[in-house]
C-alpha cells in the first residue's frame, strides 16, 4: 500500500470523526454513519486507529459514543485514579486508568 493513500486515508478518518462529533446533537444517525465509515476505512487501507478517534468507540458493541450524549463518564472513587466510561446503547461499562503523576517530576525541584 503506499504512504500516500494511507496518510489520505488517516486525515479523511480524521475529517469524518470531527464530523461526527458535530452532527451528534442534531443528527445522530449521520454521526453514526460518518463514523462507521471512518472505522472502514482504517480496516481497508490496514491504518491503526489513533487513540483519540478509537476512544470514541464502544469496546463491546462498538458503536460511536459522544460523551454525555451516548455515553456516561464518571471518576472512579478507588486510590487507582481511573474515568469510568458506560455505553448508553448496551450498558457496558469500561474503565481507563489515569497514570498517576511520575515522582521524579516532583523530586526535580530544588529545595530551598
Amino acid at each position: 500500500m503506499k504512504v500516500d493513500a494511507k496518510k489520505i486515508a488517516l486525515e479523511r478518518m480524521s475529517v469524518l470523526m470531527r464530523q461526527a462529533v458535530l452532527n451528534a446533537r442534531k443528527n445522530p444517525a449521520l454521526a453514526q454513519r460518518q463514523a462507521g465509515l471512518a472505522k472502514r476505512i482504517s480496516t481497508k487501507y490496514r491504518v491503526k486507529m489513533p487513540y483519540e478517534i478509537k476512544m470514541n468507540f464502544c469496546k463491546k458493541c462498538k458503536m460511536f459514543i459522544v460523551p454525555g450524549m451516548t455515553s456516561r463518564i464518571r471518576l472512579g472513587r478507588s486510590t487507582l485514579k481511573s474515568i469510568r466510561i458506560t455505553c448508553s446503547y448496551c450498558n457496558h461499562t469500561y474503565r481507563k486508568v489515569i497514570p498517576a503523576r511520575s515522582s521524579k517530576a516532583h523530586s526535580d525541584k530544588v529545595p530551598l
